[in-house]
């Protein structure tokens, strides 16, 4: 017979979160602290969604993505993790840029930025000052209608140098583009440039080993391979949950999937209102990557003046439709060193990502879409070689993965990376309008700058159940009058 994984699970629970990316985790965590009773439900065999990993025969062990993010990590997971979990952030010292136009090292933050710009751009120090505040000013509530594209223009008009330097690692930060709102971007931007890039020491692996260790402290019930297939909604309120084929009871639901599967997928139309509905699937998701793990073999190391993170181009100039492109001409390394994992054997790893659209790889036969693969790990093997002398011969191991690679594995819809674009965040936060006690957690626009901006829109959603419960519980204990 085959494995129950929800055997022992209860019929009932305070809260059902749906997916275990880390605003699910973190919803998941801060209510059961509270002292819910919590149901987490991944589909996948491991926790955490886009922040996971996977291991190799050799010892190696692949981070999925690249993970930096602001100096604000350690404040929150100090908070709604554990102090454990804060003092394995690190920073990471030595960002490399190298393009046709310029090549540089930066720590990423506001000083080394500024010093940056005035000197080796000769930017105007009173142009630079006047657009980190009006950067660090921004709000989710500002007017949408200006783009970053013209926030630069505003700022630095026609320099296309200054423009690649500010905006591709941001690109790879939350998917945002010069077409976005300028909010979607400066935000995120001012968020790194307060202290910052800053990673996990001890990889993904132990970071997640360590989250469901407070889970389960704090009561959590965790079922992996889960799947959840249906919302079950009655006069206006959530009711329950369909999983692995049981039907599941919850006074609220957290869903962590992607918003379009949430709303069109796991809810049945009727409960939804036309505007709402509309507003839904007009939504725009945003763009899916590929990448490239490649490990090298033990006795093989690279110098740490490599970098931590180094955005490479050969294209001439920055432009959106570029960095999507199939014919690659930017990538983005990742370089783990021992020290990413001391407590392990001795590792250097080594990550390339590229955005990426989904329709250029679903549309490819499977011999197509295998030779597109092996071209994508030459052609950065090649690139890589440049950097990294005979790099082929040094490597113990090389994969691919692809925008059908993370659709297949976190059912991401069309594998989006970064959720969806920024009009999906009013679409989210007003799903419980049209179902009570129904919540969305995902990756939506600005609120999703990566790994920091999952975990705080997980507390956002949290006490936003909590609210919810608290009320529903005073109700219940008010004498009824007649």
């Amino acid at each position: 017979m085959p494995r129950d994984f929800l055997k022992g699970a209860k019929d009932e629970y305070d809260v059902i979160v749906i997916g275990s990316g880390l605003g699910g985790l973190t919803a998941a965590n801060v209510l059961g602290r509270a002292g819910y009773s919590v149901l987490l439900l991944e589909q996948h065999y491991k926790l955490g969604g886009m922040a996971t990993w996977f291991k190799r025969s050799g010892g190696h062990i692949f981070d999925i993505s690249l993970h930096g993010f602001p100096y604000g990590m350690i404040k929150s997971c100090r908070r709604y993790w554990t102090q454990e979990i804060a003092d394995s952030i690190v920073q990471l010292k030595a960002i490399r840029f190298d393009n046709p136009m310029f090549s540089l090292t930066t720590t990423y933050d506001r000083k080394s930025f500024t010093e940056l710009l005035t000197t080796k751009f000769g930017v105007a120090q009173e142009t630079v000052n006047e657009f980190f505040d009006a950067a660090r000013g921004m709000n989710f509530y500002d007017d949408q209608s200006m783009t970053t594209g013209a926030l630069f223009n505003k700022f630095f008009p026609g320099r296309a140098d200054v423009h690649r330097l500010l905006m591709e690692p941001i690109v790879y930060a939350n998917g945002s583009t010069l077409e976005d709102p300028a909010i979607t971007y400066g935000i995120v931007f001012s968020n790194f440039m307060s202290k910052g890039v800053y990673t996990f020491e001890g990889g993904t692996d132990r970071l997640v080993q360590l989250m469901e260790q407070d889970l389960k402290k704090n009561g959590v019930d965790i079922r992996i391979r889960s799947d959840v297939e249906k919302i079950n909604v009655a006069n206006g309120r959530v009711q329950s949950v369909t999983v692995n084929g049981r039907t599941i009871k919850a006074r609220s639901v957290v869903s962590n999937a992607n918003l379009k599967l949430t709303t069109l997928r796991l809810l049945d139309e009727h409960v939804l209102d036309k505007k709402f509905l509309e507003d839904a699937r007009a939504v725009r998701l945003n763009n899916s990557s590929t990448q490239v793990y490649m490990a090298l073999k033990p006795d093989e190391q690279i110098d740490e003046s490599t970098g931590d993170l180094f955005f490479t181009s050969t294209a001439k100039e920055f432009k959106t439709e570029l960095l999507l492109s199939r014919d690659v001409t930017s990538r983005t390394y990742s370089f783990y060193y021992p020290r990413t994992r001391p407590d392990g054997r001795p590792r250097t790893l080594i990550v390339s990502s590229t955005n990426a659209h989904y329709e250029d790889w679903a549309s490819l036969r499977e011999d197509e879409y295998e030779a597109s693969k092996t071209e994508l790990i030459e052609g950065t093997l090649d690139h890589l070689d440049g950097y990294i002398p005979n790099i082929r011969e040094r490597l113990a191991h090389v994969e691919a993965a692809t925008p059908l690679t993370f659709k297949h594995y976190t059912q991401h819809v069309a594998g989006a990376s970064f959720g969806t674009k920024f009009e999906g965040l009013a679409v989210s936060r007003s799903l419980p309008d049209q179902v009570t006690g129904l919540y969305h957690a995902g990756s939506v626009g600005i609120i999703m700058s990566g790994w920091l901006g999952a975990i705080n829109y997980g507390v956002i959603v949290a006490n936003d159940v909590d609210a919810l419960l608290m009320k529903q519980a005073r109700a219940a204990t008010q004498p009824v009058t007649t």
